[in-house]
């Protein structure tokens, strides 16, 4: 990739020490973005109708890093993992972004409400993007690099966007199905080299000026539209307002409740996907609001090697991952690392099993704070740090919403009753729930069940207001008379040592006729050559002795992987499928 070079600010590559003088210190305390809002949280002042994240948040933490009363550690702090580095403070973070707003505004002709659809991997340039289409009123919709030309199509088609930024790897899917995308008219390239048919990202970003003024956006103003991870059906457009992403951070209350548990002296890494509204939530909206210091690996393949050793060389307070990363690291030798500064880690995109929970916590010392959302409602549940963790829970209600678990005529459920997790939405629709999908009214009606959006997954809350995730509605396998959540099953197989991933699923057995339980299976390392019907067997066993044995997998399957989404979600949809005979 190529490093920007810009002499008007020679400090953009280089990184001062990180000094956490933040804690303590009366005058930042007072004069953090956070605070200005202070009276909003107390009821004393009405929401803002006019909020921009870029000028009402980065441009704030510019003027307070200019006057000295912020640490001195970067806002933006990029790996190559090649031994390139990015270093940006707010100041040279604002300075780049106005540029790029002015090539999408002046040199795309892209106006206040149009629609780009963005494809990059974690460099720099996906930050900048985004900045920039804050301040020129731009609505992003992210995408990941693992799209194929049938999912690009859809998504220009179905989005109507204007506009499309990708790189190299990606641009020729783009260009096997631009001519059928009616609405497309510039295509931007982040490249070394050109390519026919495409303007340079670089070239024409280097040449703009600076001058650029933040147009001024209503709060109920489209920001980002994100496309469902589509584990049922086609993905739909989720949208996104200034305030659901921008301006709900500054409503939740102080550090020590909120979930990431931030501070301006704070570095966050989050290893999501760009094409997941989690980067979005960790890796640019509410990390910048407390003026943390975000973090980011190129990482063009996920290994542990590369993620622990991160750890060990770089000053990370917070760690985000999915599931999948935490299993995967869980099978190293972790009492060989020694982590620099790593005191938080958070888990969230679907359930994980306490025994990886348990792993993790025997040899780093350090405990996983699982968070509950989705794409259209950011984190509605988290295990905030510093409360009491109950492995396999995914915690309390966070900040903002009142969620809770309802029956199929939204009538709200006793504790210990299983029912669908749903969200609070009438009178008041609270401020971090997404709008709509976009053209789709029908889908719209259909979340809503009398005051509450449903969110399809099914739960129960404990008599401690802890929530505990049983599986999507539509996961629930019934045999026998009997409701399985396939994630009770799956936990009871992670807790054998010969299990690195597991997937349960309902099948037919034409013997009994009648449904049963499956389990998909991979082998962790050390059991990848065991007898595989004794090995079987004693999974079976193993199931049995640790939930309800009407519960344990009838068939059991071993293969290499499991089928995923592009955010590391298990297709249990796709295995069920295979077994039912609908592929």
């Amino acid at each position: 990739m190529k490093i920007f070079k810009l002499p008007i600010l020679k400090s953009l590559w280089t990184q001062k020490p990180l000094y956490r003088t933040f804690h303590g210190h009366p005058k930042l305390l007072a004069s953090d973005v956070y605070s200005q809002y202070q009276a909003v949280r107390r009821g004393e002042q009405e929401i803002p109708k006019y909020f921009n994240f870029a000028s009402d948040v980065l441009d704030k933490w510019s003027e307070i890093e200019k006057a000295g009363k912020r640490p001195s550690n970067s806002a933006f702090w990029w790996i190559s993992g090649k031994g390139e580095e990015v270093k940006w403070s707010f100041e040279e973070l604002g300075f780049l972004s106005r540029k790029v707003a002015n090539v999408l505004t002046k040199v795309c002709g892209l106006q206040k409400g149009d629609r780009i659809i963005v494809v990059l991997p974690r460099i720099p340039e996906w930050w900048l993007v985004n900045v920039a289409c804050m301040r020129a009123g731009i609505v992003l919709i992210p995408g990941t690099s693992q799209l194929s030309a049938k999912d690009i199509l859809y998504r220009l088609q179905a989005s109507k966007a204007m506009c499309i930024i990708t790189d190299d790897t990606v641009a020729p899917a783009v260009d096997s199905v631009a001519s059928e995308c009616q609405f497309l008219k510039t295509k931007l390239i982040v490249s070394k080299g050109s390519r026919e048919g495409w303007l340079n990202f670089s070239e024409l970003y280097k040449n703009q000026s600076a001058d650029h003024s933040c147009v001024k956006t209503r709060i109920e103003d489209s920001v980002n539209i994100f496309f469902t991870s589509g584990t049922t059906g086609s993905p739909k457009m989720t949208e996104h307002s200034h305030g659901s992403l921008g301006f709900r951070p500054l409503l939740s209350e102080r550090y020590e409740r909120y979930w990431l548990d931030l501070t301006p002296s704070d570095v966050i890494w989050s290893t999501a996907d760009t094409g997941w509204i989690l980067t979005s939530l960790t890796s640019v909206f509410d990390p910048w609001v407390f003026g943390s210091c975000i973090f980011v690996h190129q990482l063009p393949q996920i290994e542990s090697a590369t993620i622990l050793n991160t750890l060990c060389r770089f000053p990370i307070d917070t760690l985000v991952g999915v599931p999948t990363l935490y299993r995967m690291l869980v099978q190293n030798d972790l009492s060989s690392y020694k982590f620099m500064n790593l005191k938080h880690c958070m888990s969230g995109g679907e359930p994980l099993n306490p025994e990886v929970m348990e792993k993790w916590k025997s040899q780093t010392g350090l405990d996983i704070h699982e968070v509950y959302g989705q794409t259209e409602t950011g984190i509605i549940c988290s295990v905030f740090k510093g409360m009491k963790i109950k492995p396999g829970s995914m915690g309390k209600a966070a900040p903002l919403f009142d969620v809770q678990v309802v029956d199929k005529n939204a009538n709200i459920l006793p504790p210990g009753q299983q029912g669908e997790i749903a969200v609070r939405s009438k009178p008041i629709r609270p401020l971090g729930l997404f709008s709509e999908y976009i053209d789709n009214p029908k889908k719209t009606a259909e979340s809503e069940r009398g005051d509450f959006y449903v969110t399809g997954d099914r739960g129960t809350m404990d008599e401690d207001g802890y929530f505990w995730f049983i599986g999507r509605d539509d996961d629930i396998i019934i045999s026998s008379g009997y409701r399985i959540g396939p994630f009770e099953v799956e936990s009871a197989l992670m807790e054998h040592p010969a299990v690195a991933e597991a997937a349960v699923v309902s099948s037919p057995d034409p013997l009994r006729g009648e449904v049963i339980v499956k389990a998909f299976v991979v082998l962790s390392a050390t059991f990848s050559s065991s007898d595989r019907e004794h090995l079987a067997c004693e999974l079976q066993e193993h199931v049995k002795k640790t939930t309800a044995p009407y519960k344990y997998p009838r068939k059991v399957e071993f293969v290499q992987q499991m089928p995923k989404t592009i955010t590391g979600k298990i297709k249990r949809h796709e295995l069920r499928n295979k077994e039912w005979g609908r592929m």
